[in-house]
């Protein structure tokens, strides 16, 4: 569950764009992630090796408020489930009946999930933005100026203002790519949705 991992730690080939960032499209994209109080959807995330062998293929659903609460449920044998509730966030893996819980990394480029629940209003500090748009789709690449993350690009697609997938390539040649659908943007999520109830007897790992 390596973009697991992505969002809890400090988570088609990209076309080539500028290495510098472009005012334009920082904005477009702080536009459209701040249209997006809410959201919620369904996803299927599929993990590539560099030579294109498909490591793994998960589906589950998602849901995000700002600022800093998500929630991410992978469904069938490799589940587990991620909750932030904007102050630390909690990984629970039934199959080991274990909560690893941790304070919640405001910076962006530590977790790509506050891309869609946190404050983006600096989010040129953390990334070079470019972006390149065909007919109603826009793509951004973003590419973190710190060293220090399990990523070195990561991308998102938008149609007609909505999400539709995000991809994170790393170092190695890795890839994950995550398809949105179902998408449903500024509809009320119930609070309880970004609570996470640790069951009795379980390992409890604070980091």
């Amino acid at each position: 569950m390596r973009f697991i991992r992505m969002l809890l730690l400090p988570a088609l080939a990209l076309t080539a764009v500028s290495a510098h960032a472009d005012p334009a499209s920082v904005a477009s994209l702080k536009n459209l992630l701040d249209k997006s109080q809410t959201l919620t959807a369904r996803f299927s995330q599929l993990t590539l090796d560099a030579g294109g062998t498909q490591l793994q293929e998960t589906a589950g659903e998602m849901a995000v408020q700002r600022p800093g609460l998500f929630y991410w449920h992978t469904e069938g044998k490799a589940e587990q489930t991620i909750v932030s509730d904007g102050q630390k966030v909690t990984l629970w893996d039934p199959d080991l009946e274990q909560a690893t819980i941790k304070k919640l990394d405001p910076r962006l480029n530590q977790t790509p999930a506050l891309l869609l629940s946190g404050d983006v209003s600096k989010i040129n500090d953390s990334f070079e933005i470019t972006s390149q748009q065909t007919s109603n789709v826009i793509e951004f690449t973003l590419k973190p100026k710190s060293k220090d993350t399990l990523f070195d690009t990561l991308s998102l697609s938008f149609g007609n203002g909505v999400i539709n997938n995000m991809r994170l390539v790393d170092s190695v040649g890795q890839r994950t790519d995550i398809l949105f659908s179902g998408v449903k943007a500024n509809q009320p999520v119930p609070a309880s949705k970004f609570k996470f109830d640790i069951p009795k007897g379980a390992d409890v790992i604070q980091e």
